[in-house]
């Protein structure tokens, strides 16, 4: 008998897009990110008109115009548009490189002390940001800190984003942003 095998780039990115579902109704429209945005805003404690919250929110802006664009306009985006969409754009860097604008806008927003590393404490609230509830999930930290020295990086947490959209290995610490996904 034969087993259907999916593509590991898939099966991160139908993660992503559940997580991006943040109403669940099966399509990520803007409303879906501008509630990304502002629980982003809410667990880190940053306010609207603060620097790091504006970059945020016109990185996400300028991600949702891209996904749109190759989505042939489409103003929500079902599971298959989002895939098609989002691998474009992760490839596409003639307008926004979206696989490094939007990762250094989070990282800031993450980086709340602002010695340009990410704590455990602040890796925490990047997880209930995204509602990601596996008892393993603070495990990753450990394996996106690549060094060892107890916090994450920017180099290392910009690495890992080109992980998760390019490594087609499962078990790449990248791949693990979204939590590990079910054997």
């Amino acid at each position: 008998m034969a087993t259907a095998t999916t593509d590991p780039i898939s099966l991160k990115l139908d993660q992503m897009f559940a997580a991006t579902d943040t109403d669940g109704d099966g399509y990520v429209d803007w409303s879906d990110y501008q509630h990304i945005v502002d629980r982003y805003l809410a667990a880190y404690k940053i306010g609207k008109r603060d620097l790091r919250a504006q970059a945020l929110l016109a990185s996400y802006q300028m991600q949702w115009a891209e996904l749109l664009r190759h989505a042939d306009g489409a103003n929500r985006l079902s599971k298959e548009q989002y895939h098609f969409a989002i691998r474009a754009v992760s490839v596409d860097t003639s307008r926004f490189n979206m696989v490094e604008g939007v990762p250094h806008a989070v990282f800031d927003i993450m980086d709340t002390d602002g010695d340009n590393t990410i704590s455990q404490a602040e890796f925490k609230k990047y997880l209930d940001v995204w509602n990601i509830t596996d008892p393993g999930a603070m495990d990753t930290f450990a394996q996106l800190d690549t060094d060892g020295d107890g916090c994450i990086s920017r180099h290392e947490f910009i690495r890992a984003v080109r992980e998760f959209f390019y490594s087609s290995d499962l078990d790449a610490p990248g791949s693990l942003i979204f939590g590990r996904l079910s054997d």
